[in-house]
């Protein structure tokens, strides 16, 4: 079971994680492509070896030419449940926005950049901070979080365009 220290960590991680994933052509904007519905599944690793299945469907808006997005995003696993809505835009190749989770009522910054079709970047809220990288390759997304000071070593998510 996931501690209950790590779950604000164990959702803003996907909220930055997932918000920001951009498409591999960067000239009509870096959210181009994810307008609509994606899901898919993936593993929670916990700090002393053991693991924890996660499910995850999200829908997105897309506008300002790509540049701008909010987001819908619902997580579950044996342990956890959270719902997480978010604002990003996309400038020059640096990403900013915020997010918000419903069932925990805490809220966190997104800041990162943009480069040769990836993200690296920073999840940050109060008490706790994540590191996140994001591969998007056509209809397919790759996610992987790193929380620090956490019961959560790594959460890594497989996601498809439905």
């Amino acid at each position: 079971m996931i501690a209950r220290l790590a779950a604000p960590i164990f959702a803003a991680g996907f909220a930055g994680a997932l918000l920001i994933a951009p498409t591999p052509s960067f000239a009509a904007g870096a959210f181009e492509g994810l307008a609509g519905y994606w899901a898919g599944s993936g593993q929670v690793q916990m700090s002393d070896g053991s693991a924890e299945r996660i499910r995850c469907q999200a829908s997105y808006a897309v506008g300002g030419g790509g540049r701008l997005m909010q987001q819908k995003l619902t997580c579950a696993s044996d342990s956890h449940k959270f719902d997480i809505s978010s604002n990003v835009e996309e400038s020059g190749g640096r990403l900013s926005g915020t997010w918000s989770e419903s069932t925990r009522n805490v809220t966190g910054n997104v800041s990162g950049t943009v480069r040769g079709g990836g993200i690296s970047a920073q999840v940050a809220g109060p008490g706790f901070n994540a590191s996140l990288s994001v591969s998007t390759r056509g209809a397919s997304q790759s996610v992987t979080i790193v929380p620090q000071g956490s019961d959560v070593r790594q959460i890594s998510v497989s996601m498809k365009r439905r």
